[in-house]
């Protein structure tokens, strides 16, 4: 007899099960179970868990733990097995396809000792969806309709695997989902997330807002904001450290969207007292954009000469809509010759300081500002590597100039990376030098 059934037929009786124990002050756990072999071979880049992870602390529903394993029936069943140890909600990913390798059914029916039972609803679906694209069904698609007993079909209209959701005895609850992730995606948005949010009165959602620093390191930073970091419980406080710049992830846990935004504009405000200048975006700002918003607020223009990075800074400032408002012109000068003829570095700089020193980037900046006509220019000279350096010139060393009408400085910056990371740490450089110039003369009148 089949006892599988379309997730929404009965919730009735779902939620009557599923809601012994569970109350919305109740922390429920989740693991994440991520199947196939690709995934452990770094063939394939595990975007599914990422995702899940993320809708689900919007949802306000906590990942405690995420797993992945190979498509191998014993350490699925093993797997699962430890997961639901620990926690109440299992979700697991992949493995759900027509072919051998495809064990997650199986391993879920093996594991909570429960048959397969051929579901004809599903069968039919799967046989319509191959009708409608004018294709012949092979026969190992019905093993995507063997549905384990009891469990809860959540239907798929974006591929042939359905989905599952099977209650344990005591209150846990196994939710199977299309490894696939333009099918996983909407199953998990639209039918898993609000039944685990019924189904185990989850009432509270997770709200974040990320706050983007750059020019101080990351030990300095947790120096001067440790004792938040350690003290606040919510929101919660965490520093994730990147290549060019540090993220400071702010996460609160409430019912009320407004005391939500409450709480962290408190703490936003409290962090940027504390770090200033050193914040210059918040969530998805990159630090071009910041960048472009001050040159149009001052009217300024500016153009770029550039050596070692490769014309990066020019691409990230003019990589963003109306940006022919502020970027007038950039150069790549990669050689000494380009560097006298366009620019007008004196020749005897060159030979008496070489090309990756501060006096060249200085001549840079201002023969770049001379040749462009605009408020202020840059220059940017230095080593990116792998070869090249000496023992008093270093892979990494690196000058970035800045001329404006009043003025014509530079810094030194000495990057430890491989090439592509020095390129990017220098346009980064280069990027926050400008802003924070920008910064300084906001109240100062036109540049």
């Amino acid at each position: 007899m089949l006892t599988s059934q379309r997730f929404g037929d009965q919730p009735a009786a779902v939620e009557r099960s599923a809601g012994k124990g569970h109350t919305a002050a109740q922390e429920v756990r989740v693991e994440i179970l991520t199947i196939g072999t690709e995934l452990l071979l770094g063939q394939t880049i595990d975007t599914n868990a990422a995702y899940i992870g993320e809708a689900l602390a919007a949802a306000g529903i906590d990942v405690h733990w995420k797993s992945t394993v190979g498509d191998h029936e014993a350490r699925i069943r093993e797997a699962l097995r430890t997961a639901l140890t620990r926690s109440e909600i299992v979700i697991m990913t992949g493995g759900l396809g027509p072919t051998e390798d495809d064990l997650t059914c199986r391993a879920i029916a093996a594991e909570l000792d429960r048959p397969l039972i051929l579901d004809q609803t599903v069968l039919e679906s799967i046989r319509r969806r191959f009708t409608e694209r004018a294709l012949v069904m092979s026969g190992n698609n019905e093993r995507q309709a063997m549905i384990p007993e009891d469990a809860a079909v959540l239907p798929n209209p974006h591929g042939t695997a359905p989905g599952l959701a099977i209650r344990v005895g005591d209150g846990r609850m196994v939710m199977a989902v299309p490894g696939v992730p333009s099918e996983m995606r909407p199953m998990l948005k639209e039918q898993v997330i609000p039944r685990l949010r019924e189904v185990f009165g989850v009432r509270s959602r997770i709200r974040s807002r990320t706050l983007k620093a750059c020019g101080i390191t990351e030990s300095a930073l947790d120096e001067t904001i440790s004792d938040l970091v350690r003290l606040s419980r919510n929101p919660t406080i965490a520093v994730l450290a990147y290549p060019d710049e540090i993220h400071i992830r702010l996460t609160v846990k409430t019912e009320s969207e407004l005391e939500g935004d409450r709480l962290l504009d408190d703490l936003e405000t409290t962090i940027r007292t504390r770090l200033g200048e050193f914040l210059f975006g918040r969530d998805e700002e990159r630090l071009e954009e910041v960048v472009g918003r001050l040159l149009l607020g001052a009217k300024a223009t500016v153009a770029v000469a550039e050596s070692c990075t490769g014309g990066l800074v020019c691409h990230r400032l003019t990589n963003l809509p109306g940006s022919s408002a502020y970027f007038i012109r950039g150069e790549v000068v990669y050689s000494n010759d380009v560097k006298e003829r366009l620019l007008g570095v004196p020749h005897e700089l060159i030979a008496e300081h070489g090309a990756v020193s501060r006096p060249v980037a200085l001549a840079m900046a201002v023969g770049m500002r001379q040749i462009a006509g605009t408020d202020l220019a840059m220059g940017i000279t230095g080593i990116a590597g792998p070869g090249g350096g000496t023992t008093t010139k270093p892979v990494g060393l690196t000058y970035v100039a800045l001329a404006s009408d009043d003025d014509v400085t530079c810094r030194e910056y000495r990057f430890l990376s491989d090439r592509d990371t020095n390129k990017l740490l220098a346009s980064q450089k280069a990027l926050d030098i400008l802003r924070r110039h920008l910064l300084s003369h906001r109240h100062a009148g036109p540049i």
